[in-house]
């Protein structure tokens, strides 16, 4: 749902077309699977609990062009500020001509600005706003054209026994909670598209015209102003269009550059979610939407759930989201996916470590202004909706850079390495 120019088509492709293409997928992409095979793990003392995490990215088929670049990136950086306690995990999906050089910059960008902020740990929410705006405002500024490109991202920050999870865009991020004999999946952002109704109704204020291709091209009523649900979607999303002009086309209502969009009410400012875990809380998956364009949260959360490695799953995960991108559509999406096993986690926790711990009740107290709280289970939702920069306020390779405690996926390098 990510792609913001054009429509996604459903074209039957002949069986022979599907044949190669599996064929590829089996002798090329497993070659990169088996490259990316990296566990790693990463211990929280403040609660005596360990992250056990592993990745894997895969770029596209798109037939028109076969040696497009894959445009997502991916960021895990452990230790952040020095502070074994807090852990970051993000995805970032580039979209448009220069989606790729977007992607990277935002992926380099936004860690470093919440790793220099001295308030991420007494308020990750301000951290977090602050991090994504700052970003965005220097992605305007850079040599990169973002005026028709830009990215999606997906974060979770792990400070102490509390995830932050910051979304701007349609990737998504999911928590499997133990619930007796079952495993249930547990959203823990909310994909940011016209198919929701209080985002489309913000963008509408800001003068963007909401509709799908079909639409656009007079084959259908635009007056009809009801799409389904993502679920149900056809293959032809709700889009965001100028008032007078056939672009730019966003399947999303929120991103990072884009700064055509942001004259219609694309906004960069993330959504934040809170959960303090407990014991039935087993692993989340960060992921784009490469990954659930075709596969619900709850079905990762099962497939994850039959692994014991979670290399294994990641492995099977992108296979089966490769192989229905190649059954129901003409091309495949760019694909990540990262997953973090929760080893160990009890109620209790150590002491001498008051530093890294976070009084949730303080961070909801201190994030004011425009934003709206809201709880939903354990899950407490931080929605914004302005951003100070916004104008519409009127490689298939792993590398290590800058310190043995990130891993970020870099277009560039020609192989897997592990220290700088």
């Amino acid at each position: 749902m990510g792609c913001s120019h054009g429509k996604c088509c459903c074209v039957e492709s002949s069986s022979l077309d599907r044949d190669s293409r599996k064929t590829g997928f089996h002798h090329s992409h497993r070659k990169n699977i088996l490259a990316q095979r990296v566990l790693k793990h990463v211990s929280v003392p403040s609660h005596n609990f360990v992250l056990e995490y592993t990745f894997l990215t895969l770029r596209g088929y798109y037939p028109d062009s076969l040696d497009k670049q894959n445009q997502d990136n991916f960021c895990i950086k452990t230790q952040i500020q020095g502070n074994p306690n807090i852990h970051f995990f993000g995805v970032f999906d580039g979209h448009g001509q220069f989606g790729s050089q977007c992607s990277n910059f935002v992926r380099d960008r936004l860690v470093e600005k919440l790793s220099d902020d001295p308030a991420l740990v007494e308020d990750p929410v301000l951290a977090y706003n602050s991090a994504f705006s700052a970003t965005n405002h220097e992605l305007h500024t850079s040599e990169i054209d973002d005026s028709m490109s830009g990215t999606t991202g997906i974060t979770v920050l792990v400070i102490g026994d509390t995830l932050y999870v910051a979304n701007v865009g349609d990737s998504r991020a999911v928590l499997a909670v133990k619930d007796g004999d079952r495993i249930i999946a547990q959203d823990l952002s909310s994909d940011q598209t016209p198919f929701r109704r209080d985002e489309y109704e913000r963008v509408k204020l800001c003068g963007a015209r909401v509709l799908s291709v079909d639409q656009v091209e007079g084959l259908k009523d635009p007056s009809i102003q009801h799409w389904g649900n993502e679920e149900s979607w056809d293959g032809d999303p709700p889009r965001l269009w100028l008032p007078n002009g056939m672009y730019p086309g966003t399947a999303f209502t929120r991103s990072l550059g884009d700064r055509l969009a942001e004259t219609i009410g694309v906004v960069a400012t993330p959504e934040v979610s809170i959960v303090r875990l407990t014991p039935n809380h087993l692993f989340f998956v960060v992921a784009s939407d490469g990954i659930f364009e075709f596969l619900s949260s709850q079905t990762v959360v099962d497939m994850t759930a039959k692994f014991t490695d979670p290399r294994d799953a990641c492995a099977a995960i992108t296979e089966e989201s490769y192989k229905l991108w190649l059954e129901l559509v003409n091309r495949t999406d760019d694909i990540t996916i990262i997953i973090v096993q929760i080893k160990g986690f009890s109620n209790s926790s150590t002491s001498g470590v008051e530093s890294s711990e976070v009084n949730v009740g303080t961070a909801m107290r201190t994030r004011t202004g425009t934003s709206e709280i809201s709880a939903t289970s354990d899950i407490n939702v931080y929605r914004s909706v302005t951003s100070s920069f916004s104008d519409s306020q009127s490689c298939q390779h792993v590398a290590s850079t800058r310190s043995p405690d990130t891993v970020v996926h870099s277009q560039s390098c020609q192989r897997s390495t592990e220290s700088v």
